[in-house]
């Protein structure tokens, strides 16, 4: 077992900027085209930072992705991964008028609580994952008016979209220096 004294060596695969996660040119967030309009710039942010949560956890094994940050946090990169997909099933919850949809997991924090080290809970928070923001994308797109309002409390598609950016830029900072604690790794 690992302890938290225990530091990696910080490294990157980055060659032109040492702090970098990927050279510009490898770099699969790196777009030339800026996208048309407010809702293509707010979708295009948010496709980056679910590519930049994939990134943070492409090459580590299930006791990695489980590795919790410093006691008594519960939180790992396997737990981000349940818990945003926890947040996208919810954030379905606000478009509705409907009853709400149950949660993935369970209990409050069940997501990181049960972010447990095996292949099988980090295939399924993948697949979890994966299905929630295409359902969540799927919601959206037959709202494609930012201003409008929707579901029980009103909220405005445009604060909808931001919130999710938000939730996604906040938990990208807290993956990388998750990932910085696991193997070293650095980097955007």
């Amino acid at each position: 077992m690992r302890r938290m004294s225990d530091q990696p060596e910080r490294w990157t695969e980055a060659t032109v900027y040492p702090d970098m996660w990927a050279d510009p040119d490898d770099d699969p967030r790196n777009n030339e085209n800026s996208p048309e309009g407010e809702l293509a710039t707010l979708q295009d942010f948010l496709a980056n930072y679910r590519l930049t949560l994939r990134m943070k956890c492409e090459g580590l094994d299930a006791e990695q992705l489980a590795r919790r940050s410093v006691p008594p946090s519960t939180m790992s990169l396997l737990g981000l991964l349940r818990h945003l997909a926890e947040a996208e099933r919810d954030w379905r919850n606000w478009i509705t008028d409907g009853e709400p949809v149950p949660k993935l997991y369970g209990a409050k924090d069940a997501d990181f609580h049960g972010a447990v080290a095996e292949q099988a809970v980090v295939d399924a928070a993948h697949a979890d994952l994966e299905r929630e923001q295409a359902a969540t994308d799927a919601a959206l797109a037959e709202h494609p008016d930012l201003g409008e309002r929707v579901g029980k409390d009103g909220i405005a598609i445009r604060e909808l979209m931001v919130h999710r950016i938000e939730e996604y830029a906040r938990h990208c900072g807290q993956a990388d220096l998750l990932r910085e604690c696991v193997d070293g790794r650095v980097g955007q």
